[in-house]
């Protein structure tokens, strides 16, 4: 008998702390949601980039690959194989600068 009573305990026991992790889990995943939403309002009151956006941005910036393999990290010089165009215009030497 005792055994059958700790295993009912034992259950009751579990289910109970399943239920505060599961409440305590979604009770973070509001309060973020509440986060981001505040600041994607604030963003748009004071017309500013939003927080969660910069930190991605900030993160793509100073990650040492970069976000795209392959990529300049700079963004500087294309590389040599890419097709530049460019308009062709003829500079006289006896005109002078405005």
């Amino acid at each position: 008998m005792p055994s059958f009573v700790s295993q009912i305990f034992r259950f009751f026991l579990k289910l109970a702390l399943g239920l505060f992790a599961a409440i305590f889990a979604v009770s973070l995943l509001v309060a973020a949601l509440i986060v981001v939403a505040l600041s994607l309002l604030k963003s748009l009151v004071t017309g500013r980039k939003p927080s969660p956006s910069m930190v991605f941005g900030r993160f793509q910036r100073f990650s040492p690959q970069g976000m795209w393999p392959g990529s300049t990290r700079d963004g500087a010089a294309p590389p040599e194989h890419d097709v530049v165009d460019v308009e062709a215009r003829e500079i006289r030497g006896d005109r002078r600068l405005p």
